[in-house]
Formats: C-alpha cells, structure tokens, sequence
C-alpha cells in the first residue's frame, strides 16, 4: 500500500509474487571453467529454458525471499538500465555482513494484477566476472505506478 501523501489518496497494489531458478541456483561457469558435465548430475536443476547448478548457500538466502518481497516498497531500489531492478539487503554469512543483490522485473498481469518476478539473488564473491550495476535509485512505487499505467521508467543517471 502507498500511503497518502501531498494531497494524493493512498494506492493499493496487487500483486503475484515469483521466483526464478536463479535465486537458489548457480551457472557452472561460475566455478572458474567448470562445465555441468563436472556436477553430480543430482545437482543439476533446470527449467524450460536452462540447466544449472544447485547451490546451498544461495538455496539459504532463499529463505529471505518472501519477507524481502512483503517489504519491497520499504527498502532503497536501483534501476538496472536493462529492464530490471534490484535492492539490497545486509546478510551475515558466517559472521560477517555482506550485500544481498536481489534482482526483479515487475509487468502487468490481468486486471489490476502486477507480477513481482525475482529473477536472481546472490551475495557476490570473486567469481562474478561482472560488477553490481550502478545504484540508479528508484521508488517501488514508481516502478508500480509507471507499470501498471503502462507508462515508461525513466532512467537517471
């Protein structure tokens, strides 16, 4: 819900909440050249489009998922530049704190519906040969308005 402000009536939003093979699993290329075919095939895990790799820790972060999405429009959100969002949530990981990336699309369903797609979530280490996107900030409620008016998301820079 969005509360009233300057003059505007509070929003409610609606949502569907998914979430994608990427926020329990891992690519093999991850694991400095390693193939699937270097996997205990019990670890694979796919879908229609990919196979990837089982993995413990991000299947633990997982947990947090459904909070992190309940709670979405209360944490800072970054645009991505691509489409896509995250935010970012401080995890202890064997005692030491470290920024949970958790990456989302939002669409229009049917009527008055918005989906919550968390594409991938996962604390980042030294095998990501990619960088955290540049922190693009952006309100949720943007993100949900802009949606489901079909209106397009600006991009700051």
């Amino acid at each position: 819900m969005q509360e009233a402000k300057n003059g505007k009536p509070e929003k409610h939003y609606k949502f569907v909440v998914e979430f994608g093979l990427h926020c329990f699993t891992k690519g093999p290329n991850l694991h400095q050249g390693k193939s699937l075919d270097d996997f205990d095939k019990k670890l694979h895990y796919s879908d229609t489009r990919e196979t990837r790799i089982f993995c413990f820790t991000r299947y633990e972060l997982s947990k947090e998922l459904p909070t992190i999405a309940q709670s979405i429009n209360q944490n800072p959100c970054y645009n991505t530049g691509k489409g896509n969002f995250f935010t970012l949530k401080m995890v202890d990981i064997s005692g030491r704190e470290e920024e949970y990336e958790v990456y989302f699309k939002v669409s229009r369903e049917r009527k008055g519906l918005l989906r919550l797609y968390v594409e991938s979530a996962y604390t980042r280490d030294a095998n990501y040969d990619s960088s955290q996107p540049a922190k693009r900030k952006i309100n949720f409620f943007v993100i949900a308005h802009n949606i489901q008016a079909n209106k397009p998301i600006k991009i700051q820079k």
